[in-house]
């Protein structure tokens, strides 16, 4: 989509559904509908209501009146676009789109919109065009009525006819298995990058969190890269990696950003987002970031959970919890939360932001890696001066001395720094 259109006029309606007993808050989900809305370039949004509903109505997904009350309110302020947060059915997009004469995205495919815009690294390309089209496929109904769509972007020209429908079905999945090939060596190469980082003898710390917890800000704190913090959902879908200094002579790490997590993400999108999270799989320590400001943060905090056990990280990866945006509570909120965080092992409480707290858990963070490190004494002959630099590059030698053939050092070290000297 191009960024110097006008912006389209947007509209967000979230469904607050009776009949479903464990539905979410409806003003927070209406809340984070908007963010996600804000997460896309050349959009404006006018205007957002909740739409309680006692059930969704098969063909419409509203009853008549609300559809007309709501056709009144979208004509008022010229809106281009309605965005439904929730699932929306093909025939009922159909419908609802012929009644009030606007283009309308779902949840899901506002999702996938969003990773289009994002997604940077090939293999994040690559899955979003196939969550795409899987989606896509699920829409090609007969009575296909609007022939374009007027946004850019992943767009797919359905005809009216049957024939035409099972064309564009085998044009898709065609499509589907040339994508899949792709992205198998795409895969692969990426393993091979992987195994190259392995070589990389530093530990990797990954900041995982829920969407727009301020993990980008802590990584622009931490590493003064100035990746992409904006106040916005998905801000980040490809991981960004770069290797810090702790401070006072701490080890240096390779600090890794992951995208959001979010609720209810529609299964068709999860590959599309695992892919940033592989990165996560070969750390050594996760720190689960924390909009401790948010009235949500503990639905939240369990969502990223839940996410990082399906994923299967190893219970034995050690993790650390980050209260962050401290400087949004008030004043004794913020202290009553520090107190609550210093009270509970591996918690604590701080301000990307301003860089409150910032200190303690990065003493933490250097015990932890320091506690994965063990003492090794080796006898280096003088002719071997590349292992002796090398040690030294790394910063891992505690003492040394000359003996008659060669030093003697003892090393503190990882089992990963082990493995590359005896390597080398």
């Amino acid at each position: 989509m191009s960024h110097d259109r006008v912006a389209t006029r947007a509209w967000v309606l979230h469904p607050d559904l009776k009949s479903d007993r464990g539905r979410r808050n409806a003003s927070y989900a209406l809340q984070e509908a908007v963010s996600l809305a804000a997460a896309l370039p050349g959009l404006s949004v006018l205007g957002s209501e909740i739409v309680p509903l006692p059930k969704a109505h098969a063909g419409h997904l509203f009853g008549t009146g609300k559809i007309a009350e709501l056709k009144d309110r979208l004509e008022e302020n010229e809106i281009e676009l309605v965005l439904v947060d929730g699932p929306v059915t093909p025939v009922q997009q159909r419908n609802l789109e012929k009644q009030w004469g606007v283009k309308l995205l779902d949840r899901t495919g506002l999702i996938l919109e969003i990773f289009s815009d994002r997604a940077a690294t090939r293999e994040g390309v690559l899955q979003v065009e196939m969550a795409a089209l899987s989606y896509q496929r699920t829409r090609l109904v007969r009575a296909w009525t609007h022939l374009e769509r007027q946004r850019g972007g992943l767009g797919f020209v359905g005809g009216p006819g049957e024939t035409q429908i099972e064309a564009d079905r085998r044009a898709i999945d065609e499509q589907l298995v040339r994508l899949r090939r792709q992205l198998d060596k795409v895969v692969k190469t990426r393993a091979l990058h992987r195994q190259a980082r392995a070589k990389v003898p530093y530990p990797i710390v990954a900041l995982v969190g829920y969407t727009n917890a301020g993990k980008s800000t802590l990584f622009n704190r931490l590493t003064g890269a100035d990746v992409m913090a904006k106040d916005m959902l998905f801000a980040t879908l490809d991981p960004t990696m770069r290797a810090v200094r702790l401070p006072e002579g701490g080890p240096e790490v390779i600090l890794s950003d992951t995208v959001g997590f979010i609720s209810d993400l529609p299964t068709e999108l999860v590959a599309a987002f695992r892919a940033t999270l592989e990165e996560v799989l070969a750390a050594n320590l996760i720190v689960h970031v924390r909009d401790i400001s948010h009235s949500e943060t503990e639905e939240q905090a369990s969502d990223v959970r839940d996410i990082l056990a399906s994923l299967g990280v190893d219970p034995a990866v050690p993790q650390i919890e980050l209260w962050n945006k401290l400087d949004l509570l008030p004043d004794q909120a913020a202290a009553a939360a520090r107190v609550a965080a210093a009270r509970m092992p591996d918690v604590f409480a701080v301000s990307a932001l301003t860089g409150a707290g910032l200190g303690d858990f990065l003493a933490d963070v250097a015990v932890k890696l320091d506690s994965q490190r063990h003492e090794t004494v080796l006898d280096v002959p003088y002719a071997d001066g590349k292992r002796r630099a090398w040690l030294h590059e790394q910063g891992v030698v505690e003492q040394e001395d000359a003996t008659d053939t060669g030093y003697q050092l003892r090393v503190l070290w990882t089992d990963r720094q082990e493995k590359r000297y005896r390597d080398l």
